[in-house]
């Protein structure tokens, strides 16, 4: 994401946030106003009076808060035009720039590469500079807890689902595919995050575990079993479905810009990722997509198909909270309340747009979540973990891998009816959530998995 997009949308942002604000506390403070009136209207001679003093309370208190709106928008115009002033000087600088030295070194104009062919000159260095990593988890984080808004709000930090590569958006033309994988194979293996991640975490612990920061499943596929990995990034707080369909969508083009006969698609999800891979499967076979018949494996690791205990315990909170008609409770319920699509939709593990679509989102346990078919022909791999060594201690089996417990990960129930139909899976112990994204010995699990299926 360039510097204009970084800087409008963190603009935006801030007088959002500021306008969002007003409303939750005119909010509580007409709730709080309506608590205080409400007594003096049962005592019959108070009653009238008491009206006549609510009703130029209300009037003065929503004049307050109108004028706070109106000058928080009125700076907002003001700052746009200054933005767009700062935006194109700097530009203007950049492209001349006062030292005479930069001038010197510029190359000249027939030594220049396109935008296309640049971004592709560095690889994965770019990725592991601390600044950028930096602003691009500090992006991933605000769109997993705040992503919907964004979206519907058409933020410039809003992250559309993509390739990556060299740290940047990978174009979609068969151009900028062939520099970008010169030894491309017909064997693909895609890579998709999970919540509030970017494709950095795919090489989380990469140091500890193989001595090399840049080491990940997809180099080590590349080395052993001659896969071409690709990464995604996307915009974890918009609903998993929403998320799978763009990413169907974007495998369909990418059938149409790889630089060679794709072969074989293997799907790989960490987290919320394996929810995204699942989901994208389905669309993907219902509209007949053609990337669908070359889909072989889809792997789920550490993925909350039945739901997650922390997005259920927050929904628990949320509604506790939504139960007292106190502004010490409202306020923090609508705080709660207003955490992304993605983050609700990790509750019960959906997958598809009619698990959620026109229900409340915020319903105290209402479980909606519907039995998807695998797709004919493709198989399905979990893996679990527990922090303990022993799987069958007692904390392994409240907690999980920390994050996701064992029966949500295997797509265990009781119900025969709403288990997640996997081929095979492995439940490792000692392991958490995050390394699992980059951990050995799930990388030689889905090494056997893809070379014995």
């Amino acid at each position: 994401m360039n510097t204009e997009n970084r800087i409008n949308g963190a603009k935006d942002l801030i007088f959002d946030a500021i306008e969002e604000t007003t409303n939750l506390v005119e909010q509580m403070h007409r709730l709080a106003a309506r608590n205080a009136f409400r007594p003096l209207a049962l005592i019959q001679p108070l009653t009238t009076l008491s009206q006549a003093v609510k009703s130029v309370h209300d009037t003065t208190a929503s004049g307050v808060y109108l004028m706070i709106r109106t000058v928080n928008r009125g700076v907002r115009k003001i700052l746009d035009t200054t933005t767009e002033l700062v935006v194109s000087e700097l530009s203007q600088t950049s492209e001349h720039p006062e030292n005479p030295e930069a001038v010197s070194q510029k190359p000249r104009q027939n030594e220049i590469h396109s935008s296309e062919t640049t971004l592709l000159q560095n690889s994965l260095p770019a990725n592991l500079l601390p600044a950028n990593r930096l602003m691009d988890q500090s992006e991933a984080i605000l769109n997993g807890l705040y992503g919907d808004y964004l979206h519907k709000k058409q933020n410039p930090l809003n992250l559309k689902m993509a390739f990556r590569f060299g740290g940047d958006t990978l174009p979609m033309k068969k151009t900028a595919m062939a520099r970008a994988f010169p030894h491309a194979t017909g064997k693909i293996c895609i890579f998709v995050h999970g919540l509030m991640c970017t494709e950095d975490s795919w090489n989380i612990g990469a140091t500890k575990f193989y001595g090399d920061p840049r080491v990940n499943f997809g180099s080590r596929l590349k080395a052993d079993l001659e896969y071409t990995s690709l990464f995604v990034r996307y915009n974890t707080g918009r609903h998993i479905s929403e998320n799978g369909r763009a990413f169907s969508q974007l495998l369909s083009r990418l059938m149409d810009s790889y630089p060679a006969d794709i072969q074989e698609i293997v799907l790989v999800g960490h987290s919320m990722g394996g929810l995204v891979s699942r989901s994208a499967a389905h669309y993907g076979n219902a509209e007949n997509a053609s990337w669908t018949e070359k889909l072989k494996h889809i792997f789920c690791i550490g993925s909350p198909n039945l739901g997650a205990p922390l997005e259920k315990a927050v929904n628990m909170m949320g509604s506790l909270l939504s139960a007292f008609a106190t502004p010490g409770t409202q306020a923090p319920a609508q705080v709660l309340k207003s955490r992304s699509d993605g983050i609700k939709d990790l509750r019960f593990g959906y997958t598809i747009d009619d698990e959620w679509m026109d229900q409340n989102p915020d319903a105290f346990f209402e479980n909606h979540r519907q039995s998807l078919p695998p797709v004919k022909g493709v198989g399905y791999y979990f893996v679990a973990a527990t922090i303990t060594t022993n799987p069958n201690h007692p904390l392994g089996i409240l907690i999980g891998d920390i994050m996701v417990r064992v029966p949500s990960a295997s797509g265990h129930t009781a119900d025969p009816e709403k288990r997640i139909p996997f081929r095979s899976g492995l439940v490792f112990s000692g392991m958490n959530h995050l390394h699992m994204a980059n951990h050995p010995d799930v990388y030689n699990l889905i090494r056997k998995f893809l070379t014995t299926a």
